[in-house]
């Protein structure tokens, strides 16, 4: 209760930089968290079906990411839109901005979903998938691909709530859809049989349809997130409000959008990209280290989400302050948050480091995908502080609006650092110990180098609203956006 009346007096742009950073990153921690469960959960019950159902979500993985990125800038644009215009008073703006978001994401996901169906199982033999693993990939990301409109639209909701300053509603309802989810995960991969041979219907139950039950679970769970997130953005009684007269898709609107949401697009997609390029080097080497891959993967993925969460509220808190002109309020929350998520990622390393080998074992019964596991994670462990440093930064390029410097930053980490080391490193002296060392060595690269590039406070220019732009045709457009039904 205290944090739902916490957050409910929240004021980004005046008062302590802590509490307010607390009040809106642990809600955040918590949505992640329960997001995160949904991989996690897929991971548990195919390690538990086979190998290579582990394997082949090993190979899924960054394929979803990469469709999820493309369209993810928008979702970021719009977060961004709405936090400086909340930040400056400017509440049919932001009402505006979030229904423009809204209208444009959608369609952008349900064309990237629809473009990249028949160029599934191309890719993922091209990333390496052996002929066992090939198959079950396919399926999963068939599914995910057709799914993706009703799961990308969960996560503009998000986006746009975080704007707004509530991340306290997206909590709430993925803590709703991710029991769905987990519930029905293993009835879909297993199979099950209520009544066999009944009269007149034969069978009835879940068929077992292995990895692309898992797949159907997911889609499922996120459509339903999506469904009751955009009622609750109509409703506008939480966080922001979308209006249908705003919806109709403003071309000339989008161009904004697109000035932020590209750069984003391109920081997450250069992610995607490096992910699925070492993907390529994970998959020269055995099935055993591909599925230790991705269970270390999948760890990092719930180890890391502090930091993640506080690089969003830091967005939100640059965003809003921003546009309240507070810059060097907005500089302060990027330092704290720094030195706060260094102080407990490196905390969490020592204890990852010391007993490795029982977290890999939560995922898998095969023994040596756990001894892989283990030392991958010893690899990575001593530099999880980093990982800190590098978010916050990130997220204040983002929330300031200078996208493309952080888009640059994910870029020159991944792919100009982690994968050539993983590479040389692999083939030439470490085996696949040399893929485990690039993680290590690009996180400290990659915090130094967001340091020095936000000391130079380029960002302070980020303000990304315009002097005048598209918003509420009229009086009563703008009445109706502020009646809380």
């Amino acid at each position: 209760m205290n944090l739902l009346k916490g957050q409910a007096d929240l004021d980004l742009t005046e008062g302590g930089i802590v509490k307010p950073l607390f009040y809106l990153s642990l809600p955040i921690v918590l949505t992640n968290l329960m997001q995160t469960a949904y991989n996690l959960a897929d991971t548990f019950w195919l390690g538990q079906y086979s190998t290579e159902s582990l394997a082949a979500i090993s190979f899924a993985f960054p394929v979803v990411f990469l469709l999820i990125s493309l369209g993810l800038g928008l979702s970021v644009a719009g977060s961004v839109l709405v936090a400086q215009h909340t930040g400056a008073g400017e509440t049919e703006q932001a009402e505006y901005a979030a229904s423009q978001t809204v209208v444009f994401a959608v369609a952008a996901s349900a064309i990237f979903g629809t473009a990249a169906f028949p160029f599934v199982e191309p890719l993922l033999g091209f990333l390496g998938a052996s002929p066992d693993v090939l198959p079950g990939a396919t399926a999963y990301m068939q599914v995910i691909s057709l799914g993706l409109p009703f799961m990308f639209g969960f996560f503009v909701f998000n986006a746009l709530m975080r704007g707004s300053g509530d991340t306290l509603t997206p909590m709430f309802l993925m803590a709703g859809t991710v029991v769905v989810n987990i519930v029905v995960d293993p009835f879909l991969i297993n199979g099950w049989t209520l009544v066999e041979g009944a009269p007149l219907v034969g069978t009835v139950g879940f068929p077992e349809l292995g990895i692309e039950g898992a797949a159907i679970a997911t889609v499922f769970s996120r459509s339903l997130a999506m469904v009751v997130g955009v009622a609750i953005l109509f409703r506008g009684n939480r966080g922001i409000q979308i209006n249908f007269p705003d919806m109709r898709p403003d071309f000339e609107y989008l161009r904004k959008i697109l000035q932020i949401g590209v750069p984003a697009s391109v920081e997450g997609t250069g992610r995607a990209l490096s992910m699925n390029a070492l993907l390529i080097v994970v998959g020269m080497y055995s099935t055993t280290v591909v599925a230790a891959y991705g269970i270390g993967t999948r760890v990092f993925s719930v180890i890391f989400l502090p930091a993640i969460a506080v690089a969003r509220g830091v967005e939100t808190m640059t965003g809003q302050n921003i546009g309240a002109d507070k810059p060097d309020r907005a500089a302060q929350a990027n330092y704290v948050a720094a030195k706060v998520l260094f102080v407990i990622l490196a905390v969490v390393g020592v204890f990852v480091f010391l007993v490795p080998s029982p977290i890999v074992a939560i995922f898998t019964n095969d023994p040596e995908v756990v001894e892989v596991g283990a030392t991958f994670l010893r690899y990575v462990a001593p530099t999880f502080g980093f990982i800190g440093i590098m978010r916050a930064f990130t997220g204040g390029f983002r929330g300031a609006g200078n996208v493309m410097v952080a888009a640059a930053i994910s870029v020159i980490t991944l792919a100009g650092i982690r994968l050539p080391v993983a590479f040389v490193a692999s083939e030439f002296f470490l085996g696949a110990s040399g893929i485990w060392l690039a993680f290590g060595v690009s996180n400290v690269l990659g915090a130094t180098i967001a340091w020095l590039w936000f000391r130079r406070e380029t960002w302070r220019e980020g303000d990304v609203r315009g002097t005048s732009g598209p918003g509420p045709t009229d009086a009563s457009d703008g009445d109706a956006a502020l009646t809380d039904d």
